[in-house]
């Protein structure tokens, strides 16, 4: 598909077109043992730049907290991202790709068995700053205290250092921390659906968002997302619906 020069300098205003990462998701995107960067985010970052015939630089964050100041101040050019109504106020969002359930760990002799036990008074949930479920709990719960850890992947180790209550993640980042952590369990269930989407500056044009959106949508019916899933064994996620 070609593009005009206008909407190309749009998405790409320094030339070359630059994907913020997060490494925090472990679903999206992890370091490789050279250090760089392999998963779902990267292979749809990749095929972006492809897909608009633009050179590509993958700008990487350990949080999603820092990968979406990068594309709210125009230090990236589009990233990749769970849907919140804070971040709306300087991203525009696609319509999801991949939906990812957040669950809740907590130690193995907690009395605590359900979901809806967490929010109580004097519980502590620790949380990834500014994280997708650290957004969502900082309005949905009324009467435990989060603690927030620096990054996602330092939930676990920070709930453990400090003797927290509850830690709250990805559910897949928090069952292979069980596996290096003794003395743990995940509840049963999901306490939310984070819907992972792509997104741009909210400076670009809706031209740019219905570009960007038509290349997710894309991707999704053409099986492209699925297999990239099971290209880097991603369990526990699924391919969002159609828009």
């Amino acid at each position: 598909m070609s593009h005009t020069p206008a909407l190309l300098a749009e998405f790409a205003p320094t030339g070359v077109l630059r994907a913020s990462i997060n490494l925090g998701n472990p679903i999206l995107a992890k370091a490789g043992a050279d250090g760089q960067p392999f998963g779902v985010s990267v292979d749809l970052a990749r095929g972006f730049a492809k897909y608009l015939d633009l050179p590509l630089e993958l700008v990487v964050f350990d949080a999603a907290g820092k990968s979406v100041d990068a594309v709210t101040n125009e230090q990236a050019d589009f990233g990749f991202f769970a849907v919140d109504p804070v971040r709306g106020a300087g991203i525009h969002f696609t319509a999801p790709y991949v939906l990812i359930e957040g669950s809740y760990m907590v130690p193995e002799t907690s009395a605590i068995q359900s979901n809806d036990e967490v929010d109580t008074a004097g519980r502590r949930v620790v949380v990834g700053k500014g994280s997708a479920y650290d957004l969502y709990l900082t309005r949905e719960l009324k009467h435990a205290t989060l603690v927030r850890a620096a990054t996602s992947p330092t939930v676990v180790d920070t709930f453990v250092s400090q003797g927290c209550e509850v830690a709250a993640g990805v559910k897949q980042q928090l069952e292979a921390d069980a596996l290096r952590v003794p003395g743990v369990r995940l509840l049963p269930g999901r306490f939310m659906v984070i819907q992972q989407a792509m997104g741009l500056p909210k400076s670009r044009s809706a031209e740019a968002l219905a570009v960007l959106s038509a290349y997710v949508e894309d991707m999704k019916q053409s099986g492209f997302v699925a297999q990239a899933l099971q290209r880097h064994s991603i369990q526990g996620a699924s391919v969002a619906p159609a828009a």
